[in-house]
């Protein structure tokens, strides 16, 4: 079965990651969400250098990585020559 729109003869499920190659250079947002909280103005409006703000995870839980707001995976924090990463663990599929 072809590709829909496309006057292509290559079944879609032999498509590879070359057939990608257009929007490789095309710019995403990557954002990881250690955690969550909420908090009245009030509190928040209070906060200063040194607030410790408690959030609604455990430490070694896994975090949420979003690409362009769309939760794509689950993974690890790690430490990379001094430097906060994220080490994927689950790729949640799409729907």
């Amino acid at each position: 079965m072809a590709a829909p729109g496309r006057n292509s003869t290559v079944p879609y499920s032999e498509k590879s990651a070359a057939d990608l190659e257009a929007v490789f250079d095309v710019p995403v947002r990557i954002s990881v969400v250690l955690g969550r909280t909420r908090v009245p103005v009030a509190h928040l409006l209070k906060m200063d250098v040194g607030t410790v703000v408690e959030l609604d995870r455990q430490v070694g839980e896994a975090v949420e990585i979003y690409v362009n707001e769309r939760l794509v995976a689950r993974g690890e924090i790690v430490l990379v020559e001094n430097r906060l990463g994220v080490t994927m663990t689950e790729i949640i599929k799409a729907a």
